[in-house]
């Protein structure tokens, strides 16, 4: 396949991974890639771990299975880190996005070895201050468009304006919110 990019998501449930995987495929598909966005189902529930899957590329997908060796991985909840082998798979040439407080190398033992690139943003911290709560998934998106570079960041934050002047018609205070808090996180992602 010519431009295949494969993504898998950690979080908890509630956390938002599932719904950021789907808001990842509608903003690549808007800007003409073929797309997969998906979720692991099992015993889902409020805080149990929950995998979720993107696929994003220039022609037709013809697979459709869970992502094995993806090239991103984000990590929506640093916890997930002691108890889930996040880099299993995981492309060396790939990265790791991996929401806390702490810098790359700080977080680099909690990864088995992985000797591919370590991205770090403080979700929380964003997340409360452009919304006034902790929602990590918003941040982990943006984060995720910026390290792996599936479109420019300039047409993601244009489409996800689009998408959310739909969702949130109603609630303008929602979009605003929303849109500062993708632009501050592609601004604050370390490497």
């Amino acid at each position: 396949m010519k431009q295949l990019i494969e993504i898998r998501w950690h979080g908890r449930g509630g956390q938002g991974a599932k719904t950021a995987s789907l808001l990842l495929a509608d903003v690549a598909f808007s800007t003409g890639k073929y797309v997969q966005g998906f979720p692991e189902y099992g015993p889902e529930r409020m805080g149990a771990p929950i995998t979720a899957y993107n696929r994003i590329s220039d022609e037709r997908v013809l697979v459709h299975s869970n992502i094995y060796e993806p090239d991103y991985v984000v990590v929506v909840d640093e916890t997930l880190l002691e108890s889930v082998d996040v880099t299993k798979g995981l492309k060396e040439d790939g990265a790791i996005i991996i929401n806390t407080a702490k810098k790359p190398e700080e977080i680099k033992s909690y990864l088995k070895g992985y000797k591919g690139r370590v991205y770090t943003v403080d979700a929380r911290t964003i997340s409360e201050a452009c919304l006034g709560k902790y929602f990590p998934n918003t941040p982990m998106l943006a984060a995720v468009v910026k390290v792996s570079e599936v479109m420019p960041t300039d047409v993601f934050v244009n489409q996800m304006q689009h998408s959310f002047e739909h969702k949130f018609a109603s609630k303008p205070e929602v979009i605003k919110g929303n849109m500062d808090a993708l632009k501050r996180t592609i601004e604050e992602v370390r490497s």
